[in-house]
């Protein structure tokens, strides 16, 4: 097969010039911004894709469309290694150079890309494509595959999918179909199959009530899971909210993020339906994550850190009466609420790691465990299970009871990343077999308020962190300034950290009431402006107005 990369530069010249001078960076969660000036961004990563491929003898890649929790103007690109983890971190840096260079530069640099990692660009490749439902991601997705064509790899484009499932199908085609397969039909098969005899004919048990409202955040969330609800024997009594229908747009005043970091109940907007179940659960999703939300009675949601530790607790339990020798752990990120974490170590005696926020950090952590438990700060997460823990657990199966659950948990979790749907399902089947209501799931602890603020500033490499991002190394002199403000709340907790797409600088606080943190988040949020070239509007002073 020959290759000529002249036809990259052609590509790039005649389809998808770089319109932006703007320079951009692959962050956490890959590139995003908005979709105008993505076309040759896509194209790019399209070519990166194929020769990544390729470094890896002709392993699935993924390229996922899609910009997550961001507005609906905006899209994103992120790519999925072999695995179904997140792109290596040595090739961040190679992906951000190929974005950034120049089109009559691209064909020598992708030239060098080829020559720095020992390429054979003759051997096969293949790229998987998917993107979410947003009006720009067809256009986008075109640019993606015509890069993987450019360099005469192979590309399937899956269309309109979750980030789960794409990462699902991965990993499903390089394990030989062995995960599932890689297709839309089996990844309903296999979840679905596993939740239903794992809730083996009982609906409902003690407090737990088998009614269940899914905000889809007029996603491709919503879509997915009207497609579970058409194949489930009805085993999960479920209704739909914020389905993109009618005038309501992607993460517009609904979602995880919205519900948790604005303490709001979603809006639900026309055309979804009525809304009946304001005392059932109601799982607030985005593209990617999650979290619980009950608005009858003002029953706290429940993010990240209580699916943790309701996940934890049960597999522990059912480690323990498995009799068999596992180590067990949970990752955190430092936006873990304190009081998860010392619930999690003093009362579940459940060891627990903190890495900096993303999921690739905690995906790798978790690697490091048998059976390794973590949800990202939006509720995004997973457990991934050892190929001995998958063997110990098949073992004790064949006698003890516990084990057989435990392997059945093993097909309903798809550990390849944080899926909502997958996660919300493993969710009910734990409260199902407890028979908890969301009451008795939210009395195992009492919450720290805690507060989110963010700081626009004119370049967020300004700040650099260590410590799992808990403590801040630069600008000098603000880390000092932070915890002297700290001191003066009681279970007063801060930190700050640079955003991974935008410049912006986050900042989180938590102490022992609402008026502490508001104050604390106040303060720190100065310190920001101050010390690290805010150009955003000052804060105003809790009290006086919202912050």
């Amino acid at each position: 097969m020959s290759i000529n990369l002249r036809t990259v530069y052609a590509f790039a010249r005649e389809m998808y010039p770089k319109l932006s001078t703007e320079y951009i960076q692959y962050g956490t969660a890959g590139f995003r911004g908005k979709a105008e000036f993505l076309d040759s961004v896509m194209f790019r990563m399209g070519v990166l894709a194929t020769l990544r491929s390729r470094f890896r003898g002709g392993a699935v890649i993924g390229v996922m469309i899609t910009a997550s929790h961001n507005p609906e103007p905006d899209n994103g690109v992120k790519l999925v290694d072999p695995k179904g983890e997140m792109l290596d971190a040595s090739w961040e840096s190679i992906a951000t150079d190929l974005v950034n260079v120049s089109d009559q530069d691209l064909e020598q640099h992708v030239a060098k890309i080829i020559k720095d990692n020992s390429i054979d660009i003759t051997s096969s490749s293949h790229v998987f494509v998917g993107m979410d439902n947003r009006y720009h991601s067809p256009r986008l997705l075109k640019a993606v595959a015509d890069g993987v064509i450019a360099l005469k790899g192979n590309v399937r484009e899956f269309g309109i999918v979750t980030t789960p499932m794409l990462h699902f199908f991965v990993v499903a085609a390089n394990t030989k179909e062995t995960y599932g397969k890689p297709t839309e039909e089996g990844y309903y098969e296999k979840l679905i199959k596993a939740f239903e005899l794992l809730r083996n004919g009982q609906l409902e048990n003690g407090n737990y009530k088998n009614n269940v409202v899914f905000d889809g955040a007029n996603g491709v969330g919503a879509r997915k899971m009207l497609q579970f609800i058409k194949r489930m024997n009805k085993s999960l009594n479920i209704s739909v909210i914020n389905q993109g229908i009618g005038p309501g747009k992607i993460n517009d005043e609904c979602g995880a993020d919205y519900v948790k970091v604005l303490q709001r109940a979603a809006h639900i907007h026309a055309g979804c339906g009525t809304f009946h179940a304001l005392c059932q659960r109601g799982w607030r999703c985005r593209p990617s994550g999650l979290l619980l939300h009950q608005r009858k009675g003002r029953v706290p949601t429940a993010g990240r850190d209580r699916i943790a530790t309701l996940v934890a607790g049960y597999l522990m339990d059912l480690v323990t009466r498995s009799e068999i020798d596992l180590r067990l752990g949970l990752v955190q990120t430092a936006y873990a609420n304190g009081a998860s974490t010392d619930y999690i170590v003093n009362d579940l005696k459940f060891p627990v790691s903190c890495v900096p926020t993303g999921v690739k950090h905690l995906h790798h952590k978790a690697l490091e465990y048998d059976i390794g438990v973590y949800f990202e700060a939006n509720g995004h997460g997973t457990i991934v299970f050892s190929d001995h823990a998958k063997a110990t657990i098949a073992t004790a199966s064949e006698t003890k009871a516990s084990a057989k659950t435990l392997l059945l948990l093993i097909d309903l979790i798809n550990e390849t990343v944080g899926d909502a749907i997958s996660d919300m399902l493993l969710v009910e089947t734990i409260l199902n077999h407890k028979g908890w209501d969301v009451k008795d799931w939210i009395s195992t602890y009492n919450d720290l308020p805690n507060r989110q603020l963010k700081i626009k500033v004119q370049d967020r490499n300004v700040i650099e962190t260590t410590n799992a991002e808990r403590v801040c190394v630069k600008p000098e002199g603000l880390q000092t300034e932070i915890e002297n403000v700290v001191s003066n709340y009681k279970r007063g907790r801060a930190f700050v950290r640079p955003s991974g797409t935008e410049d912006i600088v986050r900042v989180y606080a938590e102490a022992a009431t609402k008026e502490d943190t508001e104050n604390l988040a106040y303060e720190v949020g100065v310190l920001v402006q101050r010390l690290a070239g805010g150009v955003g509007p000052e804060l105003t002073k809790p009290g006086s107005a919202h912050l």
